[in-house]
This record gives C-alpha cells, sequence and structure tokens, in this order.
C-alpha cells in the first residue's frame, strides 16, 4: 500500500536535492571568485547563495534521509524477522551507490545510505526512547569531533585530501583546470578519470562533514516513525506540527541565517560553531518543509506531480545525474563555468520539471520506476 504523503514530501525533496547538487553539476562550486563574478549577470549569485545556504544546504537531504529510513523500516518488517533479506536489497542499493560514485557523479550518497542502513538491524530490538536518544547523540557528536579538530589542530580528512589529489595529479588534474576539467572533456575517458579522483574526494567529504554519523541518526529516527507505522496516522502528526509551526520558525530562521552567515564568510566564529549552527538549522527547518509540503500540497495537482516523482525516486535521483552531465559537461551541451548560480538553479528546475513528465507518463504504464523494480527485484520470500 503507498502513502501519497510520502510520495508527495519525497518528490519535493528530490526537487531540493537537484537545487542543492546542480552548482556542482555546473562546476560553480568549482570556480574561484574572480571566474564566478566574471559569469554574465552575475550580480545576484551572492544573494542566491546566501539562499542556498540559508534554505536548502542539508535541509533537503535530511528529509531524503529520513524518508528512506522509514522505507527501509518497512522492508525490515516485511522480511519478518529474516534480516537477509534486508541484506540482499541493501547490496543492491549498494551496487547502484558505487556504479553511480564511478560512472556518472562523484557526489552519489546511495552508497552511504546502504552502507549506513546495514547497520539499522543493530538498532531494532531497542526501545524508542533508547533510539531516540542514540540518534540525538549521533546527530551531535560530530559538533564534539569538530570541537576536538579544532582544538588540537588536527583534521581527521588530511590524509584523504593528500591521496585524492595525488589521484588528480595522475590524471594531469590541477588546481587550475579543476573547474574546467568537465566543461573542456571531449571524451567519456576524460569525465571518468575525474570521477576517479572525485570518487576518493568523496571519501574527504564523508569524513569532514561526518555524514555516516549524521545519515545513521536520520535514519534512526525514520526507522521509529516507520516502524510504528506513525505515517498512517499522519494528519494528527501534521496537524501537531503544525500547531507547532510558529515555534518552528521562530527558531529556524535565525538559526538558518546564522548558518548561512558563517558558510558565507569563511567560518568566522571557528569550525565547531559551525557545525553546531548546522546541527540546529537543519533540522529544524527539515521539519517546517515537512509541516509545509504537507499542509500545502496534499490534494493538489502540484501534489500528485511531486507524488509522481516521488514513486520513481531511485530512478529520478541517477536521472539528475545524467541531465547534469548532458547539460553541462563537454561531452554534453558544455555549458558549465558559463552559466552564473541563478541560472544553473533554473536548469536545475528544469531537469525537474522533465523528470516529472517522465514519471507522470511512465506511472500510467507501470507500477514503478525502472531502477525501483531492478531494486525491488533482489527482495524475495522464501
Amino acid at each position: 500500500m503507498r502513502y501519497p504523503l510520502l510520495d508527495i514530501i519525497r518528490g519535493v525533496a528530490l526537487a531540493g536535492i537537484a537545487l542543492a547538487n546542480y552548482p556542482e553539476f555546473g562546476l560553480w562550486t568549482f570556480m574561484d571568485s574572480e571566474m564566478q563574478s566574471a559569469l554574465p549577470y552575475s550580480g545576484a549569485d551572492r544573494v542566491m547563495r546566501w539562499l542556498h545556504y540559508g534554505l536548502i544546504d542539508g535541509r533537503f537531504y535530511t528529509i531524503f534521509c529520513l524518508l528512506f529510513g522509514i522505507g527501509f523500516a518497512i522492508i525490515i518488517n516485511k522480511a519478518e524477522g529474516r534480516v537477509s533479506l534486508f541484506y540482499r536489497r541493501m547490496a543492491t542499493l549498494l551496487i547502484f551507490g558505487v556504479a553511480h560514485l564511478l560512472l556518472l557523479w562523484s557526489g552519489d550518497i546511495l552508497a552511504l545510505y546502504a552502507l549506513a542502513g546495514m547497520l539499522l538491524p543493530l538498532f531494532t530490538r531497542l526501545r524508542d526512547r533508547t533510539l531516540f536518544i542514540i540518534a540525538t547523540a549521533l546527530w551531535f557528536i560530530p559538533v564534539g569531533i569538530d570541537l576536538w579538530q579544532e582544538l588540537s589542530g588536527i583534521t581527521l580528512s588530511a590524509p584523504i585530501v593528500a591521496a585524492w589529489w595525488a589521484k588528480a595529479h595522475s590524471y594531469g588534474i590541477t588546481e587550475e583546470n579543476f573547474a574546467t576539467w568537465l566543461r573542456d572533456a571531449e571524451s567519456y575517458t576524460a569525465v571518468h578519470q575525474f570521477l576517479m579522483q572525485g570518487a576518493i574526494e568523496r571519501m574527504y567529504e564523508f569524513v569532514d562533514g561526518h555524514r555516516l554519523l549524521r545519515v545513521l541518526s536520520i535514519f534512526i529516527i525514520g526507522y521509529i516513525v516507520g516502524h510504528n507505522k506513525s505515517y498512517v496516522y499522519s494528519d494528527i502528526i501534521i496537524s501537531n506540527l503544525r500547531h507547532k509551526l510558529p515555534r518552528l520558525l521562530t527558531i529556524g530562521i535565525p538559526l538558518s541565517i546564522a548558518y548561512a552567515w558563517s558558510a558565507m564568510n569563511g567560518q568566522p566564529l571557528g569550525l565547531t560553531i559551525h557545525s553546531l549552527l548546522y546541527a540546529l538549522a537543519v533540522p529544524t527547518m527539515a521539519l517546517v518543509y515537512i509541516t509545509l509540503i504537507s499542509v500545502t500540497l496534499q490534494n493538489t495537482l502540484a501534489g500528485d506531480a511531486f507524488a509522481a516523482l516521488g514513486r520513481i525516486a531511485l530512478t529520478a535521483y541517477i536521472a539528475q545525474s545524467v541531465l547534469g552531465i548532458l547539460f553541462f559537461y563537454g561531452i554534453g551541451l558544455g555549458l558549465g563555468c558559463s552559466l552564473p548560480l541563478w541560472l544553473i538553479l533554473l536548469v536545475a528546475l528544469l531537469a525537474v520539471s522533465i523528470e516529472i513528465l517522465f514519471a507522470v507518463v511512465w506511472l500510467r504504464h507501470h507500477r514503478q520506476g525502472p531502477l525501483e523494480w531492478l531494486w525491488r527485484k533482489s527482495y524475495r520470500r522464501e
């Protein structure tokens, strides 16, 4: 049985993830400030970057994690205690993620989701209160780690950064041509070289951003929701959140502004404060978005469109990478390094619109997306 509200929220989260990721696909984040300011009509980009940090960064990825956690709980429940079936699903997802990482985009998150998901069965026998305490601890442990790094002067990711640049230099990728490499790529071989060094860079990002701890934290929260089938009573939950919305906004908006200010100004209050602002602002605004999506989009045409996108979430996530390559890399239209940030975000919305159109047409003839079908083939009742 499907729950349309979960599909709607998932679809909107996918749109938000496209907005979060396309500045990198468009190679804008790889350019230095001089290159960025030289782009046509770039005057609005500083405002857009503020909005990106304040409204997008981390929020939709957190919602996506929560929904994955709910989905994993449903899979575990269907497995009826037979953990091997759940691990089979996670292994298939891991294959998808690694293939995505090495063949299409260095920013893949699916492999990490699969690895974090494999840890969930360790927590299934614990009570909800204990699970919530563990999830909260996992979410805030990165702040303590960043405090230790700041005080000790040790950077945990430093060896990975060294390995990353060693791999990049072996292909001739340097600090000078890093931003333009993919735009100038005339063959997939050049793209794949960038992806190989990018896979190591992704490990650096996982360590630097404490991604495993944060993903596992949200997965556990999602597991609590999914295991108890709380989504069945979504109207009650949304009603409660709606009453708390003014308080959430009162807390979330100032924290988001402070986080954006910290990010835009090179973390002037230090890494620890920046990490704490992220830990407080992101989940608060994620709850705000879930509430607003639920209140405004249920039983609307826009909601139906996002629900269609949410039903093919795995296919759509991978397709965002394919479209990003076609739009921005040299083996496609080669628009990378040529568009200001605000135009890149419009291209992201165009990509989402294409995916929604595909989803609506595809689901008229099929029950699920093509990659969803492949993934679910790994689940067998024995």
